[in-house]
């Protein structure tokens, strides 16, 4: 994955949430635009939201080691 990658999901609007899931098979999931921070090299993904909406923590994410990325479904609909 590229830098130019995780700048277009974290800038398009509307913003569509997705999760992250790595070669280790370890995944975060970034909700909002603002819990995800782009370096060179990294992604860092805030997590433990408070009511506030602040992250207790990040985890720093090597854009190497993505191995995938998939939308998040928060709305929970379901077809009938």
């Amino acid at each position: 994955m590229t830098v130019q990658t995780f700048r277009e999901l974290l800038t398009q609007r509307p913003f569509k949430p997705f999760r992250l899931v790595m070669a280790n098979g370890q995944s975060y999931e970034v909700r909002h635009p603002e819990m995800a921070w782009l370096t060179r090299t990294d992604i860092l993904v805030g997590i433990n939201e408070s009511e506030e909406g602040v992250p207790a923590e990040f985890r720093i994410c090597s854009l190497l080691h993505v191995a995938t990325v998939e939308p998040l479904n928060l709305a929970g609909s379901q077809s009938n």
